[in-house]
Formats: C-alpha cells, sequence, structure tokens
C-alpha cells in the first residue's frame, strides 16, 4: 500500500475515525487498533513477509528481557550477540547473498578459477532493513543500560512495525517513541492540521517532483552512451533532486501521519541541499540513518578519540558501510566511499562543525560566501548521486567521463527534453519555497498562516491542483528497495 495510492487515501481515514471516535482515548485499545492496522498496511505489500516482521518483533522482545535479566556481563553479551546475529543473519540472507556470491565468484575468475555458485531467487521484504535497526538498537540500548526492557508486547510490537515508518523510516529509537506509545493521548486539532499540511507537501514533493523528474532522470541515465556531458549533468540534477523529493516527501508524509494519531517522529531531512558543507549535508540528510551510525557504529569504534587516523579509518567504515545498508551493488560503496573522501578536508582540519546553525538565518537572502559553498556543497551531492543512480560503477565512470570532457559546454537535448521546461520552473517555485521555509521543521509548516483565509486556501488548492494535474500512476518510493 502506497503513500500516493487510492488504498492509502480509504485507509487512512478509517483509521484514523476509528482512533479517535470508537477506541474514546483508550490508550490499550488505541495500541491495539495500530498495530492491527500496521500489520494490515504491511500484509497489502506481501502477506507471505509477515512471519519475518513478527518473528524479528519477538525475538527482540525476549532477548531485551533477557539481557536485561541476566546478572553477569557474559550472558548479557551472548543474549545481545543472539538478537545482532539472528537479525543481521536474516539480512544478509535476504538482501546480500547474491551480491557475496556473485563477488566472490568474479573474485576467483581473476585467478582463473571457476565456480557456479547458485544465486537465491527472492524478493527483498519491504522495510527489512528499517524494522531491523529499529529493534536493534532496543537490545544495544538495553545491553548499554540506557533503558528498561518493555514488558508490554503490544506496545512494543507497535514501537517495531507502527505503520507510518514501517517501510522505510525514519528509524525510529526506543528513548523516543516508546514513551510516547505508553502515554495518554488526546485529540489536538491544531497538531492534526499541522500533519495533514505535511502530509500534502510531502505528496507534493513525490508526485509532481520527483516523479516528473524520474521520468528525464530514467531517460537520460538509460540512454547515457547516446547524450553530452551537458546532458548527462543535466541527468544527474534531475536525480539529485528526484531522490531527495521521493524520500524526504515519504518522510514528511510518515511523520504528517504520525501526528494525526498524536505521536511525533523523529525528523529525518532538514534542507539538506542548502548546506555549506559534506558534513553539514549528512547532519541534515537522511538524519535518522546517520545519527544511527554515528551512535552504534562510529563511537564504539572510538569516534572522535585516539587520534587523526583512528578519526579517518573511522569515518571511511561508517560512510562504507552506510552505502553497503543502502544496497548490494559496488556503486552504493564507491558512493558512501566518495562522501567520506569529500568530508575528509573537514575532519582533518577540524572544520566538521562550523555549520551548525541555518544558513542565512534571519535573513532572505544568503551571503556570497554562503551562495559559493551551498552550490559547491551542492555539485559534491550531484557527482556522488551518479553512482548511486548508475547501474554499475563503469557506468558511472561513463558518465563521469563525459561530464568532464568537451561537450559540456554543449547545450543540453535529450528525448522529451522539451517537455522537460515545466518541471525546470517547478523546481526553481519548489526551491524558493524551500528557502522561505528552511528555518521549520517542513517547508510550509508556518507558510501562509498569517495570510488572509481565502488567500491560504487558493494556495493549499494550488498544491492539490498540480498534484492532480502531474499525477499519473502510483509510483514506488525509491527508499522501499532498501
Amino acid at each position: 500500500m502506497l503513500f500516493n495510492s487510492l488504498n492509502f487515501a480509504i485507509f487512512l481515514p478509517i483509521v484514523f475515525i476509528l482512533y479517535w471516535f470508537v477506541t474514546k482515548s483508550n490508550l490499550k485499545a488505541q495500541n491495539i487498533l495500530l498495530l492491527a492496522s500496521s500489520y494490515f498496511f504491511y500484509a497489502c505489500w506481501d502477506w507471505r513477509f509477515m512471519f519475518l516482521l513478527v518473528f524479528s518483533t519477538i525475538l527482540d522482545y525476549y532477548t531485551g528481557i533477557k539481557i536485561y535479566e541476566s546478572n553477569n556481563k557474559k550472558r548479557k553479551l551472548l543474549w545481545l550477540w543472539i538478537s545482532i546475529g539472528i537479525n543481521l543473519g536474516f539480512l544478509g540472507v535476504f538482501k546480500y547473498y547474491n551480491f557475496f556470491a556473485s563477488s566472490f565468484a568474479d573474485a576467483l575468475s581473476v585467478f582463473g578459477i571457476k565456480t557456479n555458485l547458485s544465486t537465491l531467487q527472492i524478493m527483498l521484504p519491504v522495510g527489512i532493513s528499517f524494522y531491523t535497526f529499529h529493534g536493534l538498537s532496543y537490545v544495544i540500548d538495553l545491553y548499554k543500560d540506557r533503558i528498561k526492557p518493555e514488558r508490554n508486547f503490544i506496545d512494543y510490537s507497535l514501537f517495531v512495525s507502527f505503520f507510518p515508518l514501517l517501510v522505510a523510516g525514519p528509524i525510529e529509537r526506543a528513548t523516543h517513541l516508546l514513551p510516547q506509545i505508553k502515554k495518554s493521548r488526546n485529540f489536538d486539532l491544531t497538531k492534526s492540521i499541522d500533519g495533514l499540511r505535511q502530509i500534502l507537501w510531502g505528496l507534493f514533493k513525490k508526485i509532481v517532483i520527483a516523479d516528473n523528474c524520474a521520468e528525464f532522470a530514467n531517460e537520460i541515465f538509460n540512454n547515457s552512451a547516446h547524450y553530452s556531458g551537458s546532458t548527462l549533468l543535466l541527468g544527474a540534477v534531475f536525480f539529485t533532486f528526484q531522490i531527495y523529493c521521493d524520500f524526504s516527501g515519504y518522510s514528511d508524509i510518515a511523520l504528517g501521519t504520525a501526528r494525526l494519531f498524536g505521536i511525533d517522529l523523529l525528523r529525518n531531512f532538514a534542507f539538506p541541499y542548502f548546506s555549506r558543507d559534506i558534513a553539514e549535508f549528512w547532519r541534515r540528510w537522511h538524519i535518522s540513518l546517520s545519527s544511527w551510525f554515528k551512535d552504534y557504529l562510529y563511537i564504539p569504534l572510538g569516534g572522535s578519540k585516539g587520534g587523526m587516523w583512528a578519526k579517518i579509518r573511522n569515518t571511511f567504515i561508517i560512510f562504507i558501510v552506510s552505502g553497503f545498508w543502502h544496497g548490494a551493488n559496488w556503486t552504493f560503496i564507491v558512493w558512501g566511499f566518495l562522501n567520506a573522501l569529500f568530508i575528509m578536508p573537514s575532519i582533518i582540519f577540524n572544520t566538521n562543525r562550523n555549520n551548525l546553525n541555518i544558513v542565512a538565518q534571519g535573513r532572505y537572502l544568503p551571503t556570497i560566501n554562503e551562495f559559493f559553498a551551498i552550490t559547491k556543497t551542492f555539485f559534491l551531492a550531484v557527482l556522488a548521486w551518479i553512482f548511486f543512480r548508475a547501474t554499475n560503477v563503469t557506468h558511472a565512470f561513463e558518465i563521469l567521463s563525459k561530464i568532464f570532457s568537451k561537450s559540456i559546454i554543449s547545450a543540453p537535448s535529450f528525448k522529451g527534453s522539451a517537455n522537460s521546461f515545466p518541471i525546470l520552473i517547478l523546481l526553481v517555485i519548489f526551491n524558493i519555497v524551500e528557502w522561505l521555509g528552511r528555518e521549520q521543521q517542513f517547508a510550509i509548516a508556518n507558510m501562509g498562516l498569517n495570510w488572509k483565509r481565502p488567500i491560504r486556501w487558493a494556495f493549499y488548492y494550488v498544491i492539490i491542483f498540480a498534484i492532480i494535474y502531474f499525477g499519473g500512476k502510483e509510483q514506488n518510493f525509491i527508499y522501499f528497495q532498501f
């Protein structure tokens, strides 16, 4: 069931009405309803993978209690590794087995050894990377004595599988979400209206911007051998906005939907394309994953302690692991490696925390230095996204070789380029709106609140009209494949 589908447009109001008007703010009934709705939502994708979700939930619920009740460190560690091993084992089989099998066979072929390793013809269970990380953060926090185990199985199950975040995040923490699940919730009209605004903006980003950019990005990347460097660069820019609006659009819908039920999820994006360096970009892009790797991998490895070489090593590790988390393809690993390279100057010269504030805060326009810093960072992001989108590493380097050739000075031209002009105009308007709203939780959070009602509603109707006009067939969100 897609967020941008008619089925979800029917599903959400039904759950909302049952939640607020039938359960009568009974916390136990609310949580049971949300859990049942979440399982139904997941089963609509493929009911056969429900056993994985339920098994993972039971595993971490049980091992979490055992970790807490164990009276010595070795037994605690044993239960922790049982949870980690089984969770990562499932993730490895479904997501990475074919990658390792084919890579091993390729490596042996270099030495003239031919192997015939069989691959698995299985689908990747949607959301497995996300709900696995939910559970892992829970058992690790228990082992570190940061939290106490959740004894209520319904509440814990809802923490793992709450439907707005189930298939593509944000990756929640027990310390943030479980207290909200256990706390009595009453209907808040202001919060619900704010949630609807965020859902509306998320749908605009996905349907109007991402899906239409995808059409041109696909044409250019899929036929890259026939196009000039300038056209390929334009295709990379289209994909840059496609992946941002697709994923942040999903996150906006998820956060807005959760607000309808009185729950606040972790923020996942904070206008990353207005960043002044790569370090700031990664504080603003997929925030829940970046912070997860920081807390559960970077810091345990030693973090910034232990000298410069240790800091460099740890940075490369988390970026390469982050790339591998995204998919079983060398392109993602190179993408992670590139981002580690891009961030190295700020790590080496200790400037990675120079830009903690919002760019041009309290001003309409950035300074000249800020403008060029944003442009440079955006260009580096575009180059890295080429590897993310390319079919393989060779394909990515072929595209880059053309971009850095004389053909970069030619006018972009591709099949259907005449139809791209409206989308280019929309991209300009979209970036203006995002810039004006960059100090808020999402771009239109406060936009128009002080306008007269007819003007404010006209603004919302324009967004709705654009969604209907530019919308076509239902298209999957990119991060469903991760």
